[in-house]
């Protein structure tokens, strides 16, 4: 049988930022797209996690970052409500999609199980286990995943507030599934931008209690996401050290043979696969007035991650800097930078700032506020700042 045929995402080609702003003289933002560095780190979580690899699509869900994700060799998807799962069906037909969200509408179940053919479905409490329970009828093909609670300080945004069974509720969740006639998985997240690789030995070391309790293996377990970006004040480990510890943590499992182990990377899929070129609409003093703020582009800078930023070489540009006050283009006072940013002394109207690793979120939060919405897409060739 032959491969299904993909949609192809086709953008304009630029060999760098610096010929983007020549080329188009831009007064809106634009997406610089670096498909050879989305490729680069999908093709080490496929080769280095000891799994498959879900990329999840809240974290950028734009056409040309799936389907460079998919071309690298990513086929599986973490997808949070059932526009996701249709997105991703509909331009990657041969992906598969999961359910990772603890609820779920009831329409949404029914829709993702039987029009896209979905059965990994992601439960934290005994009432969604019973919606799903009323809507999908038991078998071996439907895996119920129980979200286990857990808290660890070494990530930046933690997740467990709001998700997660403390392991005697999963333990009891598990058993119900099974006695349902469904097949069971576990899944933990140690948190967004988690910043050491031990968080996901202490997942799986509540996996192990879990299964202990059980008494039967699950058909996966599922170590979430939290794989982290690299920015001006938060790195973590590097990569490997997180496989290493993963793997380190399933050593530790007596799992049966035909478990399978899932990861869920949004960040650390597609952080460096973007970055944007702002302009600057007006400079008071030491404040610069932006096309792109708060309630566009820069959810991480608003939450406390500091992206990387440089001027676009337009023109010579001082050796000597000083710090400003960035604006966004909105009425709202509140549309302003947390931090000042350094920059050369002088800068000016209809200069351009591009701001790095901003693949993750940066399109995924955008608001329409105002009407300014950053929504041009091109490739690029170089590096940030090469």
């Amino acid at each position: 049988m032959d491969a299904p045929v993909r949609q192809k995402v086709d953008l304009p080609v630029y060999p760098s930022p610096e010929a983007v702003v020549a080329d188009l003289d831009p007064s809106y933002p634009i997406f610089c797209v670096r498909p050879h560095k989305i490729h680069s780190v999908a093709r080490r979580f496929v080769e280095g996690f000891p799994g498959d690899v879900l990329y999840a699509v809240k974290c950028n869900p734009e056409p040309h970052m799936l389907d460079a994700l998919f071309a690298a060799g990513v086929q599986h998807f973490d997808t949070a409500s059932l526009a996701e799962v249709a997105r991703v069906s509909e331009q990657l037909p041969g992906a598969t999609s999961y359910f990772m969200h603890p609820i779920k509408s009831r329409a949404a179940i029914l829709s993702a199980h039987r029009v896209y053919g979905v059965d990994h479905f992601v439960v934290d409490h005994p009432a969604e286990l019973e919606k799903i329970a009323q809507i999908i009828p038991p078998g071996p093909d439907t895996v119920i995943v129980v979200r286990l609670e857990i808290h660890y300080e070494g990530a930046v945004y933690e997740l467990s507030s709001k998700f997660g069974a403390p392991v005697p509720e999963a333990a009891a969740l598990a058993r119900d599934a099974l006695a349902r006639g469904y097949r069971y998985g576990l899944s933990f997240h140690v948190g967004s931008q988690c910043l050491e690789a031990e968080g996901f030995e202490m997942g799986l070391d509540l996996v192990g209690q879990v299964i202990t309790q059980v008494g039967e293996g699950p058909v996966c377990v599922d170590v979430g996401g939290g794989f982290p970006g690299h920015y001006l004040n938060s790195q973590g480990a590097e990569l490997d050290d997180y496989f290493v510890a993963i793997r380190k943590g399933l050593a530790t499992l007596a799992l049966p043979e035909e478990c399978r182990v899932l990861c869920e990377p949004g960040r650390g899929l597609c952080v460096d696969g973007e970055s944007l070129i702002t302009q600057i609409h007006l400079r008071k003093d030491d404040a610069l007035y932006l096309n792109d703020g708060m309630y566009g582009s820069f959810i991480e800078e608003k939450l406390g991650l500091q992206l990387p930023a440089r001027m676009v070489g337009s023109r010579p540009f001082a050796s000597q800097t000083k710090e400003y006050t960035l604006y966004g283009p909105t009425c709202d006072s509140l549309d302003i930078f947390p931090r000042p940013i350094s920059l050369p002394v002088d800068v000016a109207e209809g200069d351009w700032i591009e701001f790095d690793r901003i693949g993750a979120y940066g399109t995924a939060c955008r608001t329409q506020f105002n009407g300014f919405y950053a929504d041009t897409f091109i490739k690029v060739e170089s590096d940030f700042g090469d």
